[in-house]
């Protein structure tokens, strides 16, 4: 790692380099005649804003297929290391890491969805306790994603437990489902419950279903 004595080193022959480009640049220009001051302005400027512009375009389109790549490499070790894994409690670890390198996306997750759902239900219905809500709660958040209404009435009654961040994470869970069948409980959570987060959220998801 570069010592924070060489990075300042780096940033002042950086600045020095820029400081002579600049001044180079302008030494040239009022040594160039009218005429060629006047192309450049009408004709060399705009075509190479055009071709800076295309080289930043390329650019940025090959950043976002190689951060795909990246993306999809490290989502099918995480689905493999998950279809291995044994011990709930790590493939429960697995399952929310997957969940989030997918953009809390169903898609190119469907071979494992059925494992998946099971293991949220379970830890949503299991993890009782105060020590365990925030498994519980992100249980509840991750159900949403997978485009499954069966969990509708799990994650209903999820909004009356007792830890308002679970309340908070079921209401994004709907909300992610995008469950017609859930907005009268969102409505009267959004006006009733007493922790702000959990109104919020209720908002939010209200916000996601599509009117009746």
């Amino acid at each position: 790692m570069m010592r924070r004595t060489e990075q300042g080193q780096a940033n002042l022959t950086a600045i020095v380099i820029l400081v002579g480009l600049i001044i180079s640049a302008v030494w040239i220009w009022k040594r160039l005649s009218p005429e060629t001051q006047e192309f450049v302005i009408d004709q060399a400027i705009p075509l190479a804003a055009a071709v800076i512009g295309i080289v930043v375009l390329v650019l940025a389109v090959v950043k976002k297929i190689r951060r795909r790549a990246h993306r999809k490499r490290e989502r099918d070790y995480l689905l493999a290391a998950f279809q291995r894994e044994t011990v709930r409690d790590k493939q429960l670890e697995l399952s929310f890491a997957l969940a989030e390198v997918n953009d809390y996306r169903v898609n190119g997750l469907e071979a494992v969805a059925p494992a998946l759902k099971d293991l949220w239900v379970t830890t949503l219905r299991r993890a009782l306790g105060d020590k365990q809500h925030r498994i519980r709660g992100m249980a509840a958040s991750h159900l949403g994603i997978l485009n499954d209404l069966t969990v509708v009435p799990l994650l209903l009654a999820a909004l009356e437990d007792d830890h308002a961040y679970v309340r908070a994470c079921a209401a994004l869970g709907l909300g992610r489902l995008r469950a017609p069948e859930a907005r009268a409980k969102l409505e009267y959570v959004m006006k009733e419950d007493w922790d702000q987060t959990v109104r919020s959220r209720a908002k939010e998801a209200l916000e996601r279903i599509p009117p009746p």
